[in-house]
Parts: C-alpha cells; structure tokens; sequence
C-alpha cells in the first residue's frame, strides 16, 4: 500500500504501490486513478484505504486532471462543487493540505519548503518534462516565497532510462531539450530517462536535497506500468506538510 514514506523538517512524502486495495483485474489492487476505466466505488475505496494510514482525510485531498502539459494551479482546498482542472502541477501554502499525483510509468514529482510553507506536486512525463512542468511547479512555488536552496524533492517509481525504448528521432529531440534524459535501453537501442531529466533540472534551478526511488515501474511487477501493461491502474504520491 504505503510502499515508500519519508518525513523531512515537517514535510511529508508518500508513495503507493499497487496492493492492499480493492479494485479487480486488470486494475488491482490499489488503483488510484479515475478516469482509467475502473469502477468508481472501487477507486473511492482504495483511496480511503490510502489515506488511512498516512493520516489523511481522502475527502481533503488535492488531485489533478492531469494532461501532460505545464499548467499550474495554486489550490487552498479541494474541488468539491466544479471540476477537477485540466493541470499537471499544484502548489499550496496550506499547511496540511494534502496534494496528490497520479503516475503509471510517469515521473512523480514531490516539492516541499517546510520554512515557507509551501508544497507542490507534479507529473512528469517525457511530454512534461521536455515542456518543463517541473521548471513551472517551481516557479509557482517561489512566487509564494518558497526558496530553492530549501527545497526539499522526491521523485517516485517510474519506468527507468534502460527500459522506456524510444525512436532515435524522439530521443534526439528529447536530448536537445535535456541532454541528461539521453538513454539506452539495456538491450541496446534508444530510450529516454525522464527521471534524469527531472533532477538535472531541479539541480539547475537549485533544489540541492533531492531523492528518486530506485523502483522502476516496469520491471515492478509491485507497481502499475502503462508500457507494461497498458490497461491498468494508477499511482500516487502525496506531499503536505505538518
């Protein structure tokens, strides 16, 4: 369920693996996602088992429609009476608030300053990682009073540079925007290292303190993979601060 937590000056990091939910093939067992296909009571369970032992309200939880695109919302609370937008990165400064972000081979980003107050979360995939969701979230946090040099980041599991196989063309592309997202799979043949390319960027913006899950969601077979698998459930990492 909880399969990797971390607690730094107040700031909380969480992220799931794909058991301990109630969701039936091809989605089980913890499928956090909405709108992948799964039964919506399910998804509203395995959310509140989720939250349970992080000591969460699932009721109070930030997510995003995500899109692969660079927009950021600035949020105070959830979404109770309009939809969810159409975002790839939210930002608070409610100490508490819970925000969330939902991965299945993507790059989960988690931000926190816990002297200013602030927190963030974003997805990253190839799509938003070359169009710079995480330079964004950034940003967005510092316009709030957030400092890089404070920053604290985690990135969860995610498909690894030896096994997210691209054309050579798509790579060369990805590489003129990142160069450290460059890759080869470990068969030999173009790939792109999305998580690299999300820390290369952090470290230039200046976030010193950063961490990525050694756990690559297609080897996994703990973990949901789009590539893998491709019907199939959702992750989550969640960041707030106490």
């Amino acid at each position: 369920m909880i399969a990797q937590r971390d607690i730094v000056s107040g700031a909380h990091f969480a992220f799931t693996d794909r058991w301990g939910g109630v969701s039936a093939a091809p989605y089980e067992e913890l499928n956090l996602g909405d709108a992948v296909g799964d039964d919506g009571d399910a998804v509203r369970t395995n959310r509140e088992l989720a939250a349970k032992p992080l000591g969460l309200d699932p009721g109070e939880v930030v997510w995003m429609n995500q899109v692969h695109g660079t927009d950021v919302a600035v949020v105070d609370g959830p979404w109770p009476d309009r939809p969810v937008p159409r975002v790839d990165a939210i930002v608070t400064a409610r100490r508490g608030l819970a925000l969330a972000v939902l991965t299945a081979d993507c790059v989960p980003v988690l931000l926190a300053d816990p002297v200013a107050g602030i927190v963030a979360a974003a997805h990253a995939g190839r799509p938003g990682m070359v169009a710079g969701v995480v330079p964004a979230a950034l940003r967005a946090m510092t316009e709030l009073g957030a400092d890089p040099a404070r920053i604290v980041a985690r990135t969860g599991p995610a498909v690894c540079g030896r096994c997210y196989e691209v054309p050579e063309g798509m790579r060369a592309e990805v590489a003129a925007v990142e160069p450290a997202a460059h890759a080869e799979t470990s068969w030999g043949t173009p790939a792109v290292d999305v998580a690299a390319g999300v820390h290369a960027q952090l470290a230039r913006r200046g976030v010193g303190d950063r961490e990525h899950s050694p756990v690559c969601t297609r080897e996994s077979s703990d973990h949901f993979s789009y590539r893998r698998d491709r019907t199939t459930g959702r992750l989550a990492g969640y960041v707030w601060l106490d």
